[in-house]
């Protein structure tokens, strides 16, 4: 009975463990926008940093030249913009 209950805790834990590595924490970057890719939906900043623009989110709202604020998310090793801010 103890092992059942010791297992049970350990199934738990590696559950909540497991889901908890799998979420996607945003992070941002303000920079000025280098170059606009309409036909991939994305933008580079000076930086040289790329990011791709999630479903719902214009690339073509932004001008080059723009300081904008990026928020994103890391998917697959591509940094997609869920939201673009000019400044």
């Amino acid at each position: 009975m103890k092992r059942l209950i010791i297992m049970k805790r350990f199934i738990i834990a590696g559950g909540i463990l497991a889901f908890s590595t799998g979420m996607a924490f945003a992070a941002s970057d303000t920079g000025t926008v280098a170059q606009i890719d309409t036909k991939n939906d994305a933008v580079t900043l000076n930086d040289g940093k790329t990011f791709v623009f999630a479903e719902g989110v214009e690339a073509e709202t932004l001008k080059v030249g723009q300081t904008v604020e990026i928020t994103y998310d890391m998917k697959n090793g591509k940094m997609v913009a869920t939201k673009a801010v000019a400044k």
